[in-house]
């Protein structure tokens, strides 16, 4: 059987090192996951079969973070549930998450089928690539079920503590589908539609070996059939935490999609480009990513325990952790940027274009390791609604008119309109720290312990 991981007691740093450790590996394979496409395709097709492949992927992956943020409503309830010992009720998080994910699988499907041209139009995919972009989003929307199923999957083990098992499974779909698109593109020379396929149909044997494991070990709380539906004030409690993150992941990278429509309008190799870029902007943001997941579910577990002063000290370990790492990423990437541009390109134009985009998230990384690992915090406390706030404002209020208005000067520089991300990433960072400053007023005035010990 699973066994649940207490993280309310002993070290911090060295279980989050540890807990973080396979969450950072997971999320580079899925980087490599999703660049491998863009690699293959750049290396045996055009500039257009990047920029296709570019856009529908940046398409898809909004609709995997609206995915991702309901999921991480499962992983703060179970963590809640587990640190206040209620684990019968714990059992009855994924039973309910089920059911709302299954819901929402049919939902999106739907409309991606549906409206899988007009967003593409909506995109601004440049001419030449519009038929393939289209291709591409009906291929993978068509495979919906199995992104919504393995995120859920996920958010399941980060909630009970395990980090390891998604590791495991990731990497067999990474595998495969590096497998798919040499087999498919290289070898079938199918480009667009065989990257799509093999994105798809690596995701389907992740899901399925997840399941295995689960029915082989079990979960480490009651769970059965009679589990598996809408249990009246769990289900609104996975919404509240869930709906807050999904809206905010959803909205920004709606922006990031907007800003991709304003690039695309300056041509195919601006287009192909910060395609590219944004590809390896999952590189530059591995680990504070990875420590906003992991300081997440460390925090649940604790904010469920009234452990408040042990939550804040995981806070500043993984801005600390953080910070570190992205000082290297931000060297790199600003002066060497075009070595790892290379890599998804031969046209020289395109990697150029890359690297200079890149210039801006070389800044961004550095305020990231702050904000990622304070909405980390604010999640896993269940403070999902000032998340969302921030994230929309930012993204909203700064990101997407500053990008407009750089990109209408002339000439047009692709670093100057990136500069509109790392803006609005430090307004984000100013907010969570008056934020931090609320909250732990709040965390003052909570009762002491029986023994009159303020934990």
């Amino acid at each position: 059987m699973t066994k649940i991981s207490n993280l309310t007691e002993g070290e911090i740093l060295s279980p989050l090192l540890k807990f973080a450790m396979p969450v950072l590996l997971a999320m580079l394979l899925q980087v490599i996951y999703g660049a491998v496409d863009l690699i293959i395709v750049g290396q045996f097709g055009a500039a257009t079969d990047v920029s296709a492949v570019a856009t529908g992927s940046q398409v898809m992956m909004t609709i995997t973070s609206i995915i991702n943020g309901f999921a991480m409503g499962v992983t703060i309830l179970i963590g809640q549930k587990i640190g206040q010992g209620r684990f019968k009720e714990a059992g009855n998080v994924v039973g309910s998450g089920i059911c709302i994910f299954s819901v929402l699988a049919a939902i999106i499907t739907a409309v991606m089928l549906i409206f899988a041209v007009p967003i593409s139009r909506l995109m601004h995919a440049p001419v030449e690539a519009f038929d393939d972009t289209v291709l591409y989003v009906y291929i993978c929307s068509a495979g919906t079920i199995f992104i919504i199923a393995y995120n859920v999957i996920c958010g399941i083990f980060r909630g009970i503590g395990d980090s390891k098992t998604p590791l495991i499974t990731v990497a067999i779909a990474s595998v495969a589908n590096i497998a798919g698109d040499v087999f498919l593109v290289a070898g079938f020379d199918m480009s667009v539609a065989g990257v799509a396929i093999a994105t798809i149909s690596a995701q389907a044997i992740s899901v399925i070996l997840s399941i295995v494991i689960i029915k082989k070990r079990g979960l480490p709380f009651e769970f059965s059939k009679s589990s598996i539906r809408f249990h009246k004030g769990i289900t609104s409690q996975i919404l509240k935490y869930g709906a807050p993150i999904a809206l905010q992941d959803g909205l920004v990278n709606l922006s990031f999609l907007a800003i991709t429509t304003i690039i695309n309008s300056l041509g195919i190799i601006a287009s192909a480009g910060v395609g590219v870029a944004e590809k390896l902007a999952g590189l530059i943001m591995l680990v504070p990513s990875a420590f906003a997941q992991s300081v997440s579910a460390f925090v649940a577990q604790n904010y469920g325990a009234n452990k408040y002063t042990r939550a804040k000290k995981t806070l500043a370990y993984g801005i600390s952790v953080s910070l570190c790492f992205g000082v290297v990423m931000a060297y790199f990437t600003f002066f060497h940027g075009n070595l790892i541009s290379g890599i998804f390109s031969k046209d020289i134009a395109v990697i150029n274009a890359s690297w200079d985009y890149m210039k801006a998230y070389a800044i961004d990384v550095l305020m990231t390791s702050f904000m990622f690992s304070m909405t980390g915090f604010f999640n896993g406390c269940g403070k999902t609604t000032f998340v969302m706030f921030q994230g929309i404002f930012g993204a909203f209020c700064i990101r997407i008119p500053l990008s407009y208005i750089i990109s209408k000067a002339a000439p047009a520089s692709l670093f100057y309109i990136g500069l509109a991300t790392p803006s609005s990433t430090f307004v984000q960072v100013i907010f969570c720290l008056v934020y931090f400053i609320i909250v732990s007023k709040e965390f003052k005035k909570e009762k002491y312990t029986k023994s009159g010990v303020y934990i």
